[in-house]
């Protein structure tokens, strides 16, 4: 069944035995009332007449002049009930609506001879009636007699059907406006359920709940308040979400920052970058409406963490290719330098030429390795140098630059250094010459790491937005997102619980202090450079 004639019929099963029910105990409770309305009637005219001076002389006196059978007549026909007996002590009766049983004996005995009046159905001469029975009383209180006075239960029956037909009319009315409302609340949930049955929207939940948590993607669904709706598994685990989340504001739900920003759409635009401590996700946010009304938006996020360390790793790699093109590149010069001389006999030069590039060679790196002791670190920046060279950029580690085995993961140390680097020779690309970058290192207390250049550096009122996620006053390289090593290098900094400060400019400076005993990850990090 639609949905339509399920409410309909609902309603109306409902509202049927609701009216059913409640007419009948109305009638039954109306015809009581009534009956007993009928039986004090019939005891009010009774008491009345009995108290009447000119019944109570001509009872006692035993009606010489025959009043009593006028006055009862005149009773009967204003108060319009169907009799007014009166009769003595004796059941002799003195008043009756037939004239042959006046002087007559009543049939049954006379009930009101005990002082008290009585009231009920009786079956009478008349017909049955509701009748009631009040004594009169002679001169000195005795009872002498009694008044019976009877409605007819026709009378009484006509007034019930008049109230059952107004019951049944009543009900009838309910019922018609319970079937006009029960087919607006039909049509009504049909609009809100755009015209879907009940089948169909368990159908649609189902899809929903497999197609949100099904998913990779984080899904997260948020109403025109800012709070949470849909959230799926995904979503939880890469925001850090536990709890309940549904009806909540995403403020008490995500620290201040460039991530709450993007999913409240303080901060426009699609594919944008956000770090958290562990991930970096990449935000979309699209406004979501009905019927040309917003009701929300929805934001995915995707965890772009191991793909983009991938990346820079490449980039890396691409780094040490594009330092070994140059040496190589050199090398062929100085070959070709050696043959030349060689060819025109200068055997002596030759050696000589040949011994004094080999002593500068080595001596650039036998000079890294003295003072840098981690290899990995010596061999990164052997290849900065190297490609910085081809970019006309002079790298120089400084002379008093000390480095042994920091007690701290390597990577993350390859990764603060090479961003510091990549960022320092991309600022200098078009200044003009001579271009230098500084480098310097310095393990007496933690690791302190130092990396300056002759650029045009960070003006002053841009240096808390530098180390924000996302921000990036260099243009977009291919398969690279930028805004992102500054970031990364003040997460890992301050994860290890040390510092990175930013001096303005003119030239670029910035100064990382790490701690001899770094805190211990809490949790499975993960960064490139």
């Amino acid at each position: 069944m639609t949905l339509t004639t399920q409410i309909l019929l609902g309603s109306l099963s409902l509202l049927l035995l609701t009216v059913v029910l409640g007419g009948l105990l109305f009638t039954l409770i109306s015809n009581q009332t009534l009956e007993r309305q009928y039986q004090l009637r019939a005891l009010g005219i009774a008491t009345t007449t009995a108290q009447m001076p000119e019944i109570r002389s001509a009872l006692a006196a035993e009606d010489p002049t025959h009043i009593i059978d006028g006055l009862a007549r005149e009773i009967t026909g204003a108060a319009q009930s169907a009799y007014v007996v009166v009769t003595d002590r004796n059941g002799i009766r003195f008043s009756h609506p037939d004239p042959a049983l006046i002087g007559h004996k009543l049939e049954e005995p006379v009930a009101a001879l005990d002082g008290q009046t009585h009231v009920g159905f009786n079956q009478g001469s008349l017909g049955r009636s509701a009748n009631a029975k009040a004594p009169i009383f002679g001169a000195d209180g005795s009872v002498i007699g009694q008044v019976s006075v009877g409605i007819e239960e026709t009378q009484v029956f006509e007034n019930e059907v008049q109230n059952i037909w107004l019951i049944t009319g009543f009900s009838a009315l309910v019922l018609a406006l319970g079937v006009g409302v029960s087919l607006l609340l039909a049509r009504r949930i049909k609009r809100v359920t755009f015209n879907l049955e009940p089948a169909e929207i368990a159908s649609l939940l189902q899809e929903r709940e497999a197609l949100l948590h099904g998913i990779r993607e984080a899904v997260v669904g948020l109403d025109d308040d800012g709070r949470v709706t849909v959230i799926n598994g995904e979503a939880r685990r890469l925001l850090q979400i536990e709890g309940v989340a549904l009806g909540k504001p995403v403020a008490e739900l995500i620290p201040e920052g460039r991530l709450r920003d993007l999913l409240t759409g303080k901060i426009p635009g699609t594919d944008q970058v956000a770090l958290t401590q562990d991930a970096l996700l990449v935000v979309n946010r699209m406004p979501v409406s009905s019927a040309g009304r917003s009701i929300g938006s929805v934001v995915t996020l995707r965890d772009r963490t191991e793909i983009e360390s991938l990346v820079r790793d490449l980039h890396s790699v691409r780094g040490l290719m594009e330092a070994m093109r140059a040496l190589e590149h050199e090398y062929a010069n100085r070959m070709h330098i050696v043959d030349g001389l060689l060819e025109m006999g200068d055997v002596d030069q030759a050696k000589s030429y040949v011994s004094q590039v080999s002593a500068m060679s080595r001596s650039l790196g036998e000079g890294l390795r003295a003072r840098i002791a981690p290899p990995e670190l010596a061999a990164l920046l052997l290849a900065k140098i190297t490609v910085a060279a081809e970019q006309d950029v002079q790298i120089e580690v400084s002379p008093e630059s000390r480095l042994e085995h920091p007690p701290m993961d390597q990577t993350e140390l390859l990764t603060i250094v090479g961003n510091l680097l990549d960022n320092a020779v991309d600022a200098l690309a078009y200044t003009p010459r001579p271009r230098t970058v500084t480098v310097q290192f310095d393990d007496a207390d933690g690791v302190f790491i130092a990396v300056r250049d002759n650029g045009p550096g960070i003006p002053a009122d841009k240096i808390d937005q530098v180390v924000v996620d996302g921000y990036s006053t260099k243009d977009p390289r291919p398969g690279m997102r930028r805004g992102i090593g500054l970031a990364l290098v003040a997460r890992i900094v301050h994860r290890a619980g040390g510092t990175l400060d930013v001096f303005p400019g003119p030239g670029g400076n910035f100064e990382v202090w790490l701690p001899a005993n770094p805190a211990p990850p809490d949790k499975d990090r993960r960064g490139g450079h």
